[in-house]
């Protein structure tokens, strides 16, 4: 008679956490949201002390492009200015506790390979988003900034047109480009971690090439400010990345394959 072969036994150790109820899980939610928060808080802190350095940063790529001059106009500007700049730098600084707290919360429910397989990507978007401001600090925004400056003129009357920035205004500019290309800068970090747990293929990354760049005009448009300039410096990278994340999916399907032909070489 024939027998019927058992499944093999599971590690405890890999269903651990995985049965938590509803409300634990909403618990250490709570307390994951709590820390992120609390670190935010503590480093908005420690860079309002610092807001000068940091505002003294954010302005170089201004200084690059020829500009010399910043007016302020009202009172209490300088003050909001300040704050603006110590949030940017909380989020800037917190960005790799914040993505700590969400591996923290969904680690547990993972099993014991998936958590090993989880830290690479911990890893990687820190780096990315660092990346992203990095390419916004000494490329695209030197160059929008230099096109920009350029639009001064004089009519033929010599009545000089000059254009005066505000301080807030050029913050915000700069602030809005770093975060925006810090984050479509996870483009790779996503669609690989996707194709981790078997979402997307190689297959259907290349197939989807046309859509993939009216999504990235599109979200371009929406995330930086209306000119050309930082609207191409932020599709062509994106799109990079999106062809880069292409042959980090074949390279996960390979990696899979040859471990699917050494499980079954060893049956």
């Amino acid at each position: 008679m024939a027998t019927t072969a058992l499944p093999p036994p599971v590690d405890e150790d890999e269903l651990k956490g995985s049965e938590a109820p509803l409300l634990d899980h909403l618990i250490e939610l709570r307390k994951r949201l709590i820390y992120s928060l609390a670190a935010v808080v503590v480093l908005f802190l420690i860079c309002f002390l610092f807001a000068k350095p940091i505002y003294d940063i954010l302005i170089q790529p201004f200084v690059w492009a020829g500009g010399k001059n910043m007016i302020y106009t009202a009172p209490q500007e300088f003050f909001f200015t300040q704050m603006n700049v110590a949030l940017f730098g909380a989020l800037f600084f917190a960005f790799p506790i914040i993505a700590g707290q969400i591996y923290a919360f969904v680690a547990p429910g993972l099993y014991k390979k998936e958590r090993r397989a989880f830290i690479p990507y911990l890893i990687a978007t820190p780096v990315f988003f660092v990346l992203g401001a990095l390419l916004v600090y000494f490329g695209v925004a030197p160059m929008a900034l230099h096109f920009f400056l350029g639009m001064q003129q004089t009519t033929p009357g010599e009545v000089q047109i000059e254009m005066q920035t505000r301080v807030s205004e050029y913050l915000g500019f700069i602030m809005t480009l770093i975060i925006a290309f810090g984050i479509c800068f996870q483009l790779p970090v996503i669609l690989t971690l996707l194709a981790r747990i078997e979402l997307v293929n190689t297959a259907q990354l290349a197939k989807g090439r046309k859509y993939a760049i009216v999504a990235i005009l599109a979200v371009a448009a929406l995330l930086t400010p209306p000119d050309p300039i930082s609207q191409i410096g932020l599709s062509l990278p994106m799109y990079a990345l999106y062809e880069i994340s292409i042959l980090s999916v074949r390279w996960i399907e390979k990696q899979r394959a040859a471990k699917l032909a050494a499980e079954a070489a060893k049956t």
